[in-house]
């Protein structure tokens, strides 16, 4: 079996400068990128990951905490994460807490994440002050999806904003009977958006002098089931709501076919604003605040390989993406 040894004979360069090439690091020239690579192929060499990381004391992976693997959100970061690591030979170590938060506890209170991995990533949770001393304590870059940390690397949008933006649209249609479909807010795992989305709904109306009516505020669990339930009960009020702002697409959509259930027309009997543009946004036609989902995840992976010093990229430690206000035929002015 062919040894980086090998390779570097062949070659006549360094050990060190095999790796480089192979793995894509810079201060390499292409010329020597390419004579090593050509090389590895002709010889069959194949790198030992076991190896290097006795060498090193890299594991080559990066843990990822994920509070529900299951949701379109969180799946969709973590293909973005997995792009972009993969591409620097990394791969992804996943732990989804499944909304428990017994798991949550042996996950960070026992240290696995550090020992196990070089880097973590934490997509949608909001670290108590004991979780960052355990992670700190544990010597591993740590960045975070949708939430914030001082002095750790960390990606989102303005969950606020977003929110604001979605329900000023209703209100300058004319709305006023405006619930919110949103879920979680009190949930074991701590989950963070749900309660900056609905922040921006409360915001947003008492700024524009509509009091909140609390039967209008209604847990869609984000899912599409729960985004339904959520519908029926809405529709079914004496005096209903003439918009839905939802604070996901797949609740929107669950909306959407409770007013189908309950022969509402919308937008003519209904309103309905969701935010992600979901895959499937488009095809309901579906009114809804865009953000870019696998972006957050690429942009958090090229964070934490910048700090384990995988590449030269300069990556703010902050980064907050944009969302766009996205029009289709769901909303219109109230009948």
């Amino acid at each position: 079996m062919t040894s980086i040894d090998d390779l570097a004979r062949e070659v006549g360069v360094s050990t060190a400068t095999v790796s480089r090439a192979l793995r894509g690091l810079p201060r390499v020239s292409e010329e020597t990128r390419q004579r090593v690579v050509e090389a590895a192929v002709r010889l069959g060499y194949v790198p030992s990951a076991s190896a290097s990381g006795l060498a090193t004391g890299r594991t080559r992976t990066v843990a990822v905490v994920v509070p529900f693997v299951t949701r379109w959100f969180f799946a969709t970061v973590i293909h973005g994460a997995e792009q972009v690591l993969r591409e620097r030979g990394y791969d992804l170590l996943l732990y989804n807490l499944a909304g428990d938060p017994a798991a949550r506890q042996r996950l960070f209170g026992t240290g696995l994440l550090t020992k196990r991995a070089d880097a973590v990533l934490v997509l949608g949770l909001a670290p108590t002050p004991e979780e960052v001393r355990q992670l700190r304590s544990g010597g591993r870059p740590v960045g975070l999806v949708g939430a914030s940390v001082d002095g750790w690397p960390s990606v989102q949008i303005d969950d606020h904003a977003a929110a604001r933006s979605a329900v000023e649209h209703l209100l300058a249609l004319g709305h006023r009977r405006i619930a919110y479909v949103g879920g979680l807010d009190e949930s074991p795992v701590d989950v963070v958006v749900p309660t900056a989305r609905r922040d921006g709904y409360l915001e947003a109306l008492l700024d524009a002098g509509v009091e909140p009516e609390p039967a209008y505020e209604v847990d869609g669990r984000f899912t599409m089931a729960g985004g339904l339930a959520a519908g029926r009960r809405l529709l079914g009020l004496p005096e209903g709501p003439t918009a839905v702002f939802a604070a996901s697409d797949e609740m929107a959509i669950g909306v959407l076919r409770a007013a189908r259930e309950a022969g509402r027309s919308v937008p003519g009997d209904l309103s309905v604003i969701g935010v992600d543009d979901h895959e499937t946004a488009l095809f309901f036609d579906l009114s809804t605040v865009r953000q870019q989902v696998a972006e957050q995840g690429r942009t958090a992976a090229r964070q934490v390989l910048a700090l384990l010093g995988e590449t030269d990229e300069v990556v703010p430690d902050r980064v907050v993406l944009p969302t766009e206000l996205v029009l289709r035929s769901t909303t219109a002015p109230p009948a």
